[in-house]
């Protein structure tokens, strides 16, 4: 287990890092945006994957603030590939923006940034998972999440949100059970509701 804080640890850190080197909050900021952390960062949870979850708003809503806030971020250096997915006429009411950054062990790391309209249904939603999830882990629910998720082979998906709703109402302790768990879930799930 030690090992496995170590490299969460050490994972947290670079995550930490990189958002401090792109300086995406400021950059969103200046377009007058309030943009909150979510996802594995934000819990205390990242341990193998290179990815930084961010929510984004403002009041109102411009496409062009959205544009300008990415401008800001395109330009550094480290930054190579930036992707652009309108949402505002589906359900998600949303703009999702998803950057790659190659560190300095030149290993990607995936920045998602999803600017919400305040209207959409999932305007705050995730700030609560995440608030709900740090609220109810114990040390044997941490361990057992950042155990799975470490053990999980690489190259296979697996959403965070699955690894924390088999520990917390599962009882999943191991990737075994988890991948029992999982067996027993209806099929593709695009976006999974649970919170603890």
């Amino acid at each position: 287990m030690e090992l496995i804080y170590k490299q969460a640890e050490q994972m947290q850190q670079r995550a930490r890092e990189i958002i401090e080197d792109t300086h995406v909050i400021a950059a969103w900021q200046s377009v007058g945006a309030t943009i909150n952390l979510v996802g594995s960062l934000k819990t205390g949870l990242l341990v193998n994957n290179h990815d930084i979850d961010f929510h984004i708003y403002t009041q109102p809503f411009k496409l062009e603030d959205s544009f300008r806030a990415i401008a800001i971020l395109a330009e550094n250096k480290r930054i190579i590939k930036i992707e652009y997915v309108n949402l505002l006429d589906a359900e998600d009411n949303c703009i999702e923006w998803h950057a790659w950054y190659k560190d300095q062990q030149e290993e990607l790391w995936h920045i998602d940034m999803i600017h919400i309209l305040t209207g959409s249904p999932w305007a705050g939603y995730f700030e609560k998972v995440a608030e709900r999830i740090s609220a109810v882990l114990t040390p044997e629910t941490r361990d057992a999440i950042l155990r799975i998720k470490y053990t999980v082979p690489a190259g296979e998906k697996v959403m965070g949100i699955q690894v924390y709703q088999a520990v917390l109402q599962g009882g999943a302790r191991n990737y075994d059970d988890f991948q029992r768990w999982m067996e027993q879930q209806p099929g593709d799930q695009a976006i999974i509701t649970w919170m603890p």
